[in-house]
């Protein structure tokens, strides 16, 4: 409804007040503030006021008088300063109603419309342990961000950039080596870097006969090295595993050690001092990122001569750029903030335009149960790692949750409100208003009343839907194809989340007013009719936006201790 009003006041504006199509302004159609003002109100007229040095509000009355004769317009009104407000028909509502449920699955998805290839890169965590519980978010941001794009039209790639090359693996081992040697009763220094984890532990015992030969001496080169690639394995595996759990799915594990191993960070390094944008200093080369944005320059070699994680990091990227990829969407934790203009600043020296890599920022989330916060030591090893958060809340639970606030907002994560089966708890809340929808088709089967197929639906069918209630519910749910793009394009997973509270809110306001005094099962035929061609509509809708959420849509829930008598 918002792209037919923007495209009908833009006629308007060309046929109506003669304006060149070129000359076009951007104006904004949104719903206003306040339901009296209609359904949905612009600011066109104030935009235009100054380019054609007329009032405001002889602009909008003169809009108002084209705008109101179109089909499905029930009233157009001048307010305030300018506005303009729309009063939609309800027949226009019933004929988009349909359009649901004609569509059924695809409604709300565009096709690609050659936007660009995008290489969403997110939990990318260093495989030296199993996923923490802060990583979920991350995860879950990623992988329904890369759903929302996909649905509106973009060709998405769903990468996890493996940082195998650096010394956290080389903690890793020394680590594994520490564990082996006490479970062997042999004297041992803990590592000052080492990971503490039970799971070191079990690695230390299974590791194969041949690799545990060198004791009681140390280990030689090539021994650590099959050590290394033993627990990269295994973490990896891990890894993947902890990901299926959560419903994450990657299409791509790049390895940090194919960057190195390719030559990819000396070319970088090359191209770079080929342009001038290296300076040798202090025994170290630095990259001259305050030309380009950055605070200082950065060091890529340091004095001993080994690459920085950075330099490795432009290589990266730059690979990226070469694998074809339009655009590029990094999915990071908020504490690597710093490192967004240096990356930035890397791919501008290196002729690549800055816009075309997107970070967006996940801020931290703390663990609570019943309101209290649950202590974790990473030095200690006392560490709730992903899988123990889903094997207790259940997947559901633990995907809505992380995205309850936006990735830029700090955030609690309740496990006791996650597993409650209540109306308060907000994923219950949700997945109860689609069980509820399934019970109210099945009982309609149960007492043999005809359910309408929804392929053959017509708007004539939905006219006895005239309550204000039945009226928001389809607004809402006509606005899911704009809340995927905005949400896609404003890298703002959680809208989804608020939009389906708020509808299921609408539903459930609309089942304890009229589900009980006045059944939705009861009335007329064509009431019945209508009623339950809106359910089956409202069903798809929540399936659709769950489905994107990775949530499931159960169609059978217990009965909340609210809803009991």
């Amino acid at each position: 409804m918002k792209e037919f009003l923007q495209q009908a006041i833009r006629q308007a504006l060309i046929e109506g007040l003669g304006i060149e199509a070129e000359q076009l302004p951007a104006f904004n159609v949104e719903p206003p503030r306040e339901a009296s003002h209609g359904d949905l109100a612009s600011n066109v007229a104030m935009v235009l006021a100054r380019r054609l040095h007329r009032s405001p509000r002889d602009i909008a009355a003169e809009l108002a008088g084209i705008l109101e004769k179109l089909e499905d317009i029930d009233k157009v009104e001048v307010a305030g300063p300018g506005f303009v407000n729309f009063f939609i028909t309800p027949a226009a509502w019933h004929r988009r109603l349909v359009e649901i449920l004609h569509q059924g699955d695809s409604y709300g998805r565009r096709a690609p419309a050659g936007q660009g290839d995008v290489l969403l890169e997110f939990v990318s965590a260093n495989p030296t342990g199993p996923l923490h519980f802060g990583h979920g978010r991350g995860a879950v941001v990623g992988d329904v961000l890369a759903a929302l794009l996909e649905f509106a039209g973009w060709r998405v790639t769903r990468e996890y950039y493996v940082n195998d090359a650096g010394a956290q693996v080389d903690a890793l081992v020394e680590s594994i080596m520490f564990r082996l040697r006490e479970e062997r009763g042999l004297e041992a220094e803990f590592p000052a870097d080492g990971y503490r984890g039970d799971y070191v532990r079990q690695m230390a015992r299974q590791l194969p006969e041949e690799l545990t030969a060198f004791l009681p001496g140390p280990a030689d080169d090539d021994t650590r090295e099959k050590i290394r690639a033993f627990a990269l394995q295994r973490m990896m595996e891990l890894i993947r595993s902890d990901l299926d759990a959560f419903g994450v799915s990657i299409d791509h594990f790049a390895p940090e050690s194919r960057v190195v191993e390719d030559g990819r960070v000396s070319q970088v390094i090359e191209k770079l001092d080929h342009h001038g944008h290296l300076e040798r200093r202090d025994g170290a080369l630095w990259f001259l990122a305050d030309r380009f944005g950055d605070s200082k320059p950065r060091v890529l070699v340091k004095s001993n001569g080994q690459h920085t994680y950075f330099a490795t990091d432009i290589a990266y990227h730059l690979d990226k750029v070469e694998r074809g990829y339009q655009y590029l969407i990094d999915v990071w934790g908020a504490d690597h903030h710093g490192y967004v203009p240096r990356m930035k600043a890397a791919l501008q020296a290196l002729q690549v335009d800055p816009r075309r890599l997107e970070v967006v920022l996940v801020q931290m989330v703390s663990l609570l149960r019943d309101g209290q916060p649950v202590v974790m030591s990473k030095r200690q090893g006392q560490i709730t790692t992903l899988r123990q958060v889903v094997d207790e809340v259940g997947r559901d639970a633990a995907r809505f949750f992380f995205l309850l606030r936006g990735p830029d907002s700090q955030m609690e994560f309740d496990l006791e409100l996650a597993k409650r089966r209540s109306l308060d708890n907000p994923v219950y809340y949700v997945q109860y208003g689609h069980a509820r929808l399934c019970s109210i088709l099945a009982r309609a089967g149960e007492r043999g009343l005809p359910v309408p197929r929804p392929e053959q639906a017509e708007a004539e069918a939905l006219q006895p839907l005239e309550l204000p209630e039945e009226i928001e519910m389809m607004k809402r749910m006509t606005a899911f194809p704009e809340l995927v793009v905005r949400a896609a394009e404003s890298r703002a997973p959680h809208l989804l989340v608020f939009y389906l509270q708020e509808l299921v809110a609408t539903f459930h306001r609309y089942y304890t007013s009229y589900g009980r005094t006045s059944p939705i099962l009861g009335g007329d035929p064509p009431l019945l009719r209508a009623r339950l061609l809106l359910v089956l509509a409202l069903r798809q809708v929540l399936r659709n936006a769950l489905s994107l959420l990775g949530v499931a849509a159960p169609e059978r829930m217990e009965t909340p201790p609210e809803e009991q008598q």
